[in-house]
């Protein structure tokens, strides 16, 4: 099997795993990855993660054109300004997840740093997320609101939609989305509550030791 036959297979079984467990739901979601010559496999327009086909995938070169495969999804300019601002981004992932679409509708999330300090993965895996405002879903305006980050954020939550983030390759992309939305399940299970939260010290070590991007 070729390299790029093996991350096609890895992209659905992935992709197969997250809908199995309810992260994204219909036809909802999209998912793209590097390939070894620079160009991008990327899910197709309207498909499903749970039915995904490695043959259909979208295919795209070194220079963006889309060259085999299906139409890719609409969200393309998202993927592409991820990719185009970030030269470590090897994998781009966005769900409809629900838990974190409910936290990016509360009154009182901070834009700059969305997710609340409440376990160390989620600081370690995405350093802060950034809340962006509502946009219909294909508007290019998504990408260059990404694209004004500079680079400078490895995870965006689109408000009323849904988070996407980038990682090293697809398995990192795929980990640091679904700490997102656990994060977030934890922060509605205990809104209200007065949950004990990470101090300010001890996610300044965790920045330290584990190099998180974080002042950006």
């Amino acid at each position: 099997m070729t390299p790029e036959s093996q991350l096609r297979e890895q992209i659905c079984l992935l992709a197969k795993s997250m809908f199995d467990r309810g992260l994204t739901g219909g036809s909802t979601g999209n998912i793209s990855a590097r390939t070894e010559d620079g160009g991008l496999l990327v899910s197709p327009t309207g498909t499903s993660f749970g039915r995904l086909d490695p043959g259909r995938l979208s295919r795209f070169d070194a220079t963006g054109s889309h060259i085999d495969g299906d139409k890719p999804t609409k969200e393309m300019p998202l993927h592409s300004a991820f990719y185009d601002t970030r030269s470590s981004a090897g994998a781009v992932v966005h769900l409809h997840s629900c838990h974190s679409v409910a936290l990016s509708m509360m009154p009182d999330v901070d834009p700059d740093n969305f997710l609340p300090p409440l376990t160390p993965y989620g600081i370690m895996k995405l350093g802060k997320v950034k809340l962006l405002p509502f946009y219909l879903p294909g508007d290019p305006a998504m990408g260059d609101a990404v694209r004004g980050l500079a680079g400078k954020r490895t995870a965006v939550m689109l408000a009323n939609h849904g988070p996407v983030v980038a990682g090293r390759d697809i398995e990192a992309a795929c980990n640091a989305i679904e700490e997102l939305e656990d994060t977030a399940r934890l922060a509605m299970m205990t809104r209200g509550m007065q949950p004990r939260g990470l101090t300010e010290d001890q996610v300044q070590a965790l920045v330290t030791k584990f190099d998180v991007e974080w002042d950006a």
